[in-house]
């Protein structure tokens, strides 16, 4: 821990000393941004990723260059919002539940289970003032929020058929560090497990987790169906990204260039968020087709059973996440179709 912390402490201040010097109007050298994530580059957010590359050095006649560290070779979970804060990296796609442990619990309500009945009904919260304002919440922390990615609805998976909620009792399911989702699957009568993203294939590999959830795109991208034989797609759950700066390298720069990074984003950001789904639906069909997962798709009655089950959680989070902002999405979403 001390190493790491170490080496996180002297990046910053490389980070730092080099600011001023890389963030003027007129350089001879190119503005590097580090844009560190832990997925792969086949996944949506790193197709995203790379698209914003591609856009922003073009966008600013590579007055800027976009290096891309997918896959956890910079960072993993635990350690980027760190080294982001610190200035180690400039450039972050966390997963939306990454920063309650910052202080800013509120974007855990995206982790409550059935929260959204539609991608319409999330992209109206993401694109409106809710989402404004829970990215502004961050610039406290030293972060500055440009955009919400998406990856896509959740589907459960493990070692045995989940058809009924009643069938993950006992299991241990791994999620990410979230106290909505430890509610979520204790609800459901399972044992969570928090792991890091690059660490879940080992773990269900050794038996060190029975099961996990996951959009389908991550769940192909890392193997994990060769050891889930049985998957459900129960789109109980949303799994989304912010992408995010360090911000004060982000204000250090020339307002040209803040503008050329933010038509590049906002260009990234609707590719990315188009093919999400589509990427998902290819990614069961490659999994199916593998023939190791097998998956069910839930009737309406076992659809209902699931959100039964599920049901309290919500409640049980009013006083982490907000009782207003739950009542604010769900009065903003109500009058929008399920898919």
């Amino acid at each position: 821990m001390k190493f790491r912390q170490t080496a996180l402490a002297l990046s910053a201040v490389l980070a730092v000393a080099s600011l001023s010097q890389t963030a003027r109007a007129q350089t001879d050298k190119p503005i590097i941004i580090n844009f560190s994530h832990v997925v792969a580059d086949d996944t949506p957010k790193g197709k995203a990723a790379l698209r914003f590359k591609e856009l922003a050095e073009r966008s600013t006649q590579n007055r800027v260059h976009v290096e891309i560290y997918p896959n956890s070779t910079l960072y993993k979970d635990k350690e980027e919002l760190e080294a982001l804060q610190l200035g180690a990296v400039q450039m972050l796609a966390p997963s939306l539940a990454k920063f309650a442990p910052l202080g800013v619990g509120e974007f855990e309500v995206f982790d409550i289970p059935y929260m959204f009945p539609s991608k319409a009904a999330l992209r109206k919260i993401t694109d409106g003032k809710i989402g404004a304002e829970l990215l502004a919440k961050l610039e406290p922390k030293g972060i500055k929020g440009l955009a919400y990615w998406d990856n896509g609805f959740k589907l459960m998976s493990a070692t045995k058929p989940l058809i009924q909620p009643e069938d993950m009792k006992g299991l241990k399911m791994r999620i990410q560090a979230s106290r909505v989702l430890d509610a979520q699957m204790r609800a459901l009568g399972a044992f969570p497990q928090v792991l890091a993203f690059s660490d879940v294939f080992q773990a269900l590999q050794t038996g060190v987790v029975d099961g996990t959830e996951n959009p389908p795109s991550n769940m192909v991208t890392q193997n994990m169906h060769a050891v889930q034989p049985y998957a459900t797609l129960t789109n109980h759950g949303y799994l989304g990204y912010a992408v995010i700066v360090n911000k004060r390298f982000w204000d250090s720069l020339p307002s040209d260039l803040r503008s050329a990074l933010d038509g590049a984003l906002k260009e990234a950001t609707r590719y990315g968020n188009d093919i999400a789904q589509k990427e998902n639906d290819t990614a069961i069909a490659t999994m199916a087709a593998s023939g190791k997962t097998q998956f069910h798709t839930q009737t309406p009655e076992e659809r209902k059973a699931w959100r039964t089950a599920l049901a309290p959680v919500a409640q049980s989070m009013e006083a982490r996440v907000g009782k207003g902002l739950i009542d604010a999405i769900r009065r903003e979403t109500e009058s929008l179709p399920s898919d």
